[in-house]
Parts: C-alpha cells; structure tokens; sequence
C-alpha cells in the first residue's frame, strides 16, 4: 500500500515472492481503496523470513505492507479502539502544555523514556504530572484548541461509522483533551487520566485509576462487550509501549508511525501512510475480486 505503486516495484515484490517459493494469487491490477493506492495477494503459504524482507522492501519503496490469516469482516460491526497522542494527533499533549509551562525538556524526555517501554508508566506520568503543580487551565485550553489531528483521522471515522463500526479513545493522556475530540470528532467512547484541578489551577497529581497499558486492553474488551461484538471484530490502534497489550489482545493490531518496540511486535506497521492506510486494510476485502 502507498501514495503510488509503480511497475518496478511491483516486479521487485513479485521476485522476492518467488524467491522464497511463496505461491501468490494476484489481483488484475492494483485499486485505490480509501484513497490508497493497494495490491493485495492471497499466498498459499510462507516462510517466517518473508515478513522482515517485505519490512525492507516496503522501507525501500517507501510503502507498507499487511501480512495477515485473517482479517475482520467489514461487513458486520466492529470496534476499533485508538490510542490518543501520536496516533489520533499529532502530538503528546502533556509535551505541549509542558513546554507552554516553562518545563517542557524535563517532560518530554520522561515521556520519551514511558513511551519507549523503559519506564514505568504509572510512575512517569505523575513524575511529569507534578511538574505541572500551580499550571493555569488556561495552558489546557490553549493546547486544545490547537490540537494537529492525526492526517486521515476523519476519514478514518467517517469510514467506520459508515460501515456500522464503533471507534472510540483508551489514552493515557487526559481527558480534557480526550472529551474534546470526542465532542468534535464523533468518537463513540473516550477514558483517559483526569488532572486534579482547584481554583483554576492544576495541583500536579491525577486522580482516580491511571489509564496505563491494562486498562486500554481491559477497556477494548469491556467496549466489545457493551456493544455486542466478539474480540474477533476488534481492532486496536497505537504508537507506544503502552498500547502493546491492548494491540495483542485485539483480533488486529496496528502500529502508527510507532516507537521501534511496537513496530517489532505489532502484526501491523504503518510507517509511511496516515490514518487513511489502517481504513484501507480494514475495507480492502469487502469488494476483492480475487484472480482464479
């Protein structure tokens, strides 16, 4: 999948496909699918090595690439449950209100460090909540007002609804910026951590449970439950350490643009497509005319 796929390239995939004996049944020619230029294969079988060839494949040509037995049916309801920064925005949102509070380097590179899996979650979130204490909620305001929505994101909502899916938010952010895009955007669900605010002020401790990485996963499972889908219909969506154990315990984990962790263990990586790619391998059967 890509912006373009060029004849070239194609003959490259073809010859690695070959190379490893991997039996292939190819569509007439590539589609574009949720504006995604796609080609997609059905192989009979293949070796374990060929995932990290098409890795290196689709870094070289700038692509990227779903290598999956099974996908859920677009046709029935499902539930997609995304992470909040760097998956549904562009940004981390604790960064940002840091930074426009004077102690953005001491934040980020903890965040950094959480988002890698070298620390911690619970720990590292009220280490860098507390170097929020006497932070006016006007810095909240101002941050979401300006929030850089993830390219694709609408499309990607507009496509689910379409299709009688549900989408909704596990972070661990904060709500304040969670509830506003689901008030903006149409998200079904929203749970992220509440900053304990008196008098205008924050007082640099959250309260309540910390939305950390069981909590997202016990989240998409209390969701599907609610709604009436099975666990085979549900797919997690993410960029950190923290999305790892929602992303397994979905029938479909994909990783955006991600911390090298969650590239490796992700079934999913998108790297060079937006949020319009994750529509496309959602959507990519319901109309396949497969070659005989």
């Amino acid at each position: 999948m890509g912006e373009t796929l060029t004849t070239a390239q194609l003959n490259t995939l073809l010859s690695l496909l070959s190379s490893q004996g991997v039996a292939s049944t190819m569509l007439f020619s590539p589609e574009v699918i949720a504006d995604v230029v796609t080609m997609r294969f059905l192989l009979s079988d293949y070796p374990d090595v060929l995932k990290s060839q098409l890795e290196l494949f689709a870094k070289q040509a700038t692509v990227d690439f779903a290598l999956m037995e099974k996908f859920p049916d677009w046709s029935k309801p499902g539930l997609v449950l995304m992470d909040m920064d760097s998956t549904t925005i562009q940004i981390e949102c604790i960064d940002e209100i840091a930074r426009l509070y004077g102690v953005g380097e001491q934040v980020s590179a903890v965040t950094a460090l959480a988002m890698q899996g070298k620390l911690d979650f619970n720990e590292s979130l009220r280490t860098r909540v507390s170097k929020l204490e006497n932070m006016p909620i006007s810095i909240l305001k101002e941050v979401a007002d300006n929030m850089p929505l993830m390219p694709g994101l609408t499309s990607l909502i507009a496509g689910l609804k379409q299709a009688g899916w549900k989408v909704a938010i596990a972070s661990g952010g904060f709500n304040y910026f969670a509830e506003r895009l689901q008030k903006d955007h149409g998200f079904d669900f929203t749970i992220a951590n509440t900053l304990e605010i008196e008098n205008d002020y924050l007082t640099g401790t959250v309260t309540g449970e910390i939305v950390n990485a069981d909590v997202k996963a016990r989240t998409l499972k209390e969701l599907a439950e609610q709604y009436s889908i099975p666990m085979s219909q549900t797919v997690a969506i993410g960029d950190g350490a923290n999305d790892l154990v929602m992303m397994d315990a979905s029938a479909m984990g994909i990783a955006i643009h991600a911390k090298p962790i969650v590239q490796e263990k992700a079934a999913i990586s998108l790297n060079n497509l937006d949020l319009q790619g994750a529509l496309a391998i959602l959507s990519a059967h319901k109309n396949a005319s497969w070659k005989k």
